[in-house]
C-alpha cells in the first residue's frame, strides 16, 4: 500500500509541479488530502463536466501535514476532476481506497470509544435527528476538511442500536444560499409536499442556509433512506430577515400536528422562537412568538410520570433551559419555567422524530462541547438520553438517563455496599487508569455537608449539602432535608457524564489527561457509599 501511494505521489508529482490546478482522473474512493494549520484557509474548487462540483476552504499542507482529511469522490467514479487551489500542496493529494491513517482509525490517542464522533473533521449541532425503516439516523454540522469550525456541511452516521454508528458521506453541501446550518427531518407519508414516489414517502430535511447577509430556511428530500439529496428548486421556503431586522433566523425544528392537519416550525429568530404553520412543508405562515430562548428549538408533548391523560408540551433551546406548557397548533403557552435539567459541555441538543409508537420514547442527543487534543477530529455527540417528565415537589422537570441500550456495552466487575471513602477508594485503586468505566453509587452524609468524587484530583461530581450545588450548579433534592444523593457516571477518554438522582440532574464535563496516581476518590468528612457499582465498557467501534 505505501509503495502504491509513493508511485501515485511521484506521477502527480511529476505532472502537476508548480501549478495551481490538476486533473485527476477519479478511480478509488477517496481524495486524501494534508492539513498543515501553519497556512492559513485558502478556497479549493472540484470542477466536473466543466461545472462547480464542490467548493471549500482547506489549509492544505505544501510540506509536512500536521493530520490528514478526505473527501469521498466514489460517485465521480471514471470521470475527470479538475481541482483548483490558490496556495500550494496539490501534488500532495493522492487517490485510494482508504483514508489516510485508516490503520488506526477509532483507536487514536485521545478517540472516545463511547460517544459518536467523527472520522476526521470538526462536529457540533446534531441535525435532522429521525428513526427510518430500523435505522436512527443522526445528521450534524460537520466540517469535512479541517477540526476547527467552518464549510457546514451536514456530516450523517447510521444506527441500528443508538450505540454503534456508521458514518456515511455527507448529506448537504454547501451551495449558492450559503453554509448549511442546523435543522429537522422529517418523513412525509401523506406527500404533502408531492416529493414522494410511488409507495416510497420522502424524507425531508429543513435546514438554515447562512450567507453573509442573512440566513434563510430551506428544504431538501432523499427517497433513498438519506443517502442521496435533492434540494427543492424554489429555496428559500422562508425569509424572514425584513420581518425581524436581524440576520439570527436559524435552526427550524418541524413536526407534524395532526390535530390541525398541519406541519409546525419552530424557528429561532433574533430573541426567541416563533411557531410557523405549513400544509405542506414549502409554504409558512407566522404564528407566535416566545422570547427568551437562543438557538436550536425544540418542542414536543411528554406525559407527566408516564400518564396519557396528563401531558405537558415542552419548549427548551441550545442551552438546555426549558418552560412547560399548553400548544394549540399555532401557539404555546409557558405555565412554568424556565428550568434546567442539564449543564456542561451538552448544547444544542435533540431528539428523533418518527421513533415507533410501540416503543414511545424521546431519545435526544446532544452535542458535547469537549475538544481532543492532539487529533484529526473535533467534538463530539453525548451518549443518547431518554427525556421523561416526572412528578416533583416544585411540579413537573425533565428527567434525562442514558438509554437502556447503552447496557449492552457495560460487564459489572464490583459490587459492595455501606463502604467508609477509605474502604471504596482501596476498591477502586485498581480501576484508576481504565479509560472507560461507569460507576454508580449513593453518597450518604453525615459529618460533613460537602463530599464527592475525584479523578485524578479533578471532580467529577461534588455536593454542597448546605448550599445545595452540585459542581457548582444549584440543585435541590425532591427531599429537601436528605442527606444521600445519587450519581451515575459514565467515563470516557475524553468526557465523563453524571446523572444525579436517577436522571434529575445532569450534566458533561471534559476530561484532562491522566496527570497523577491518586485515581478514583472519594472524599469528604465520616461518608457513607452505598450501592457501589463499577461497570467496565466496551468500545461502540467494531
Amino acid at each position: 500500500m505505501k509503495l502504491l501511494h509513493l508511485l501515485s505521489f511521484l506521477l502527480l508529482a511529476a505532472t502537476t509541479a508548480g501549478a495551481k490546478d490538476i486533473s485527476i482522473k477519479i478511480t478509488k474512493k477517496y481524495l486524501n488530502l494534508p492539513v498543515s494549520h501553519q497556512i492559513p484557509r485558502s478556497v479549493m474548487t472540484f470542477e466536473v463536466d466543466g461545472r462547480a462540483e464542490r467548493s471549500f476552504d482547506i489549509r492544505l499542507a505544501p510540506g509536512l501535514a500536521d493530520y490528514w482529511v478526505f473527501c469521498n469522490v466514489s460517485a465521480l467514479k471514471d470521470r475527470e476532476l479538475k481541482i483548483a487551489y490558490d496556495g500550494e500542496g496539490l501534488e500532495q493529494i493522492y487517490q485510494s481506497d482508504r483514508i489516510a491513517g485508516h490503520e488506526a482509525l477509532y483507536r487514536e490517542a485521545n478517540r472516545p470509544q463511547l460517544h459518536f464522533t467523527t472520522q476526521r473533521g470538526w462536529i457540533n449541532d446534531p441535525n435532522g435527528l429521525i428513526y427510518y425503516e430500523g435505522e436512527y439516523h443522526l445528521f450534524y454540522q460537520h466540517n469535512p476538511y479541517e477540526r476547527d469550525w467552518g464549510n457546514m456541511h451536514w456530516g450523517h452516521a447510521v444506527s441500528r442500536d443508538l450505540i454503534h454508528w456508521e458514518e456515511l458521506p455527507a448529506a448537504l453541501y454547501p451551495d449558492e444560499q450559503g453554509a448549511m446550518f442546523s435543522g429537522s427531518a422529517v418523513i412525509d407519508y401523506g406527500n404533502t409536499a408531492g416529493f414522494n414516489k410511488g409507495e416510497t414517502p420522502a424524507m425531508v430535511a429543513i435546514y438554515t442556509a447562512d450567507a453573509p447577509d442573512r440566513q434563510v430556511q430551506c428544504i431538501a428530500y432523499s427517497l433513498d433512506r438519506g443517502r442521496t439529496w435533492t434540494k427543492y428548486q424554489d429555496n428559500p421556503v422562508i425569509d424572514s430577515k425584513e420581518k425581524w431586522n436581524s440576520k439570527d433566523t436559524r435552526d427550524p425544528y418541524v413536526f407534524r400536528y395532526e390535530p390541525n392537519r398541519e406541519w409546525v416550525m419552530i424557528l429561532n429568530e433574533r430573541d426567541g422562537h416563533s411557531v410557523y404553520t405549513s400544509p405542506n412543508l414549502k409554504d409558512w405562515t407566522w404564528q407566535s412568538h416566545v422570547t427568551g430562548f437562543w438557538e436550536c428549538p425544540a418542542l414536543f408533548e411528554l406525559p407527566v410520570d408516564g400518564k396519557k391523560d396528563n401531558k405537558k408540551w415542552v419548549m427548551y433551546g441550545a442551552s438546555g433551559t426549558y418552560m412547560t406548557g399548553s400548544f394549540n397548533g399555532k401557539a404555546f403557552t409557558p405555565e412554568a419555567g424556565k428550568y434546567y435539567y442539564a449543564t456542561g459541555a451538552l448544547y444544542a441538543a435533540q431528539t428523533f422524530a418518527n421513533i415507533p409508537a410501540s416503543d414511545g420514547r424521546r431519545i435526544q442527543i446532544a452535542w458535547g462541547r469537549v475538544s481532543h487534543p492532539c487529533m484529526p477530529f473535533n467534538g463530539q455527540m453525548l451518549i443518547p438520553t431518554v427525556l421523561e417528565l416526572r412528578s416533583t415537589k416544585d411540579g413537573p422537570r425533565l428527567f434525562s438517563s442514558p438509554v437502556k441500550e447503552f447496557n449492552r456495552l457495560q460487564t459489572l466487575i464490583l459490587q459492595r455496599s455501606a463502604l467508609s471513602a477509605e474502604e471504596a477508594n482501596r476498591l477502586l485503586a485498581p480501576y484508576g487508569n481504565n479509560d472507560c468505566l461507569r460507576v454508580q453509587f449513593t453518597l450518604k452524609l453525615s459529618h460533613a455537608t460537602d463530599a464527592g468524587l475525584n479523578l485524578h484530583g479533578r471532580q467529577l461530581m461534588a455536593y454542597d449539602m448546605n448550599a445545595n450545588r452540585v459542581n457548582g450548579v444549584f440543585y435541590s433534592p425532591d427531599d429537601m432535608t436528605s442527606m444521600e444523593i445519587t450519581a451515575d457516571i459514565i467515563v470516557d477518554k475524553t468526557s465523563a457524564e453524571v446523572f444525579i438522582d436517577d436522571g434529575a440532574y445532569s450534566f458533561c464535563i471534559e476530561r484532562k489527561p491522566y496527570t497523577g496516581s491518586e485515581g478514583y476518590h472519594f472524599r469528604g468528612n465520616a461518608i457513607e457509599i452505598k450501592d457501589l457499582k463499577v461497570y467496565s465498557l466496551k468500545s461502540i467501534w467494531k
